[in-house]
């Protein structure tokens, strides 16, 4: 994983349209903060940090980390051009309590992150260590792409992503390749051009595993999680399993 993001470190915030990214899923997420009247929040696998830094500008104290050094130095970029503080530390799942430490209110792992852990021995030592990094009865905020319907509906594709500064252009395919294993190899398609010339090509790749609704709420009960409701996507509409573009989890830590 933290080769693939190292690479696209450069090109993540043209990959993404943050301005409407931000408007659609800000609002969801500060009502979920607002339940538990956080103040201290941890951005798991943070990217360029524009989550951490968007709640930065909202009042929010945040500490932004993830796995890639190359998406931490981007995101420290992105924090200074935009006059915000926000903590950034290179720090992957299992280990951010730590190197961050704890008592956060809440703690959001967004973008599909969640699922870059291929064993449920990975997946129970993350949600411990995110229940050891939130005091009790804080908030835990996952956003996964919704893979019950994508394993039933063997859905490969992705709609692409265009970019334009200028005279230069980007754009971005995305596919899943599905392994006889049960995982997923996640495959990104750069393509950039300057003008009218020749597409200059780059493909990565990461493996999933594509964690189901079901075996996430029970490796969240016992991980000491508790009040756990899905969502369909980042507006807080209901969860549809065959429908569902994301799925979208809150939950509270019981522990101290």
């Amino acid at each position: 994983m933290n080769t693939m993001y190292d690479d696209l470190s450069s090109d993540y915030d043209r990959f993404v349209d943050w301005p409407a990214r931000l408007a659609l899923e800000l609002p969801f997420i500060v009502q979920e903060l607002c339940k538990v009247e956080a103040h201290r929040v941890l951005d798991a696998a943070c990217g360029t940090g524009m989550h951490a830094i968007a709640l930065a500008q909202q009042g929010y104290e945040v500490v932004g980390t993830d796995l890639s050094p190359r998406m931490i130095e981007q995101a420290r970029a992105n924090a200074t051009s935009a006059r915000v503080a926000v903590r950034f530390a290179v720090a992957g799942f299992g280990e951010l309590h730590t190197k961050v430490g704890g008592d956060f209110d809440a703690v959001l792992c967004l973008g599909n992150s969640l699922p870059h852990l291929l064993t449920p021995d990975d997946l129970e030592a993350a949600l411990s260590d995110f229940a050891a990094c939130l005091r009790a009865g804080g908030l835990l905020l996952i956003q996964n792409r919704n893979f019950d319907r994508v394993l039933a509906q063997r859905e490969r594709w992705q709609e692409p992503q265009y970019h334009r500064e200028g005279e230069r252009e980007w754009l971005f395919l995305r596919f899943y390749d599905f392994e006889p294993d049960g995982t997923i190899t996640f495959n990104l398609v750069t393509l950039q051009r300057q003008g009218a010339g020749k597409w200059d090509q780059r493909v990565t790749a990461a493996r999933l595993w594509p964690q189901r609704r079901d075996e996430l709420l029970e490796a969240l009960q016992k991980a000491g999680f508790a009040e756990i409701s899905c969502w369909g996507d980042m507006e807080g509409h209901p969860y549809e399993w065959g429908k569902s573009g994301n799925l979208v989890i809150t939950a509270k830590s019981l522990q101290n």
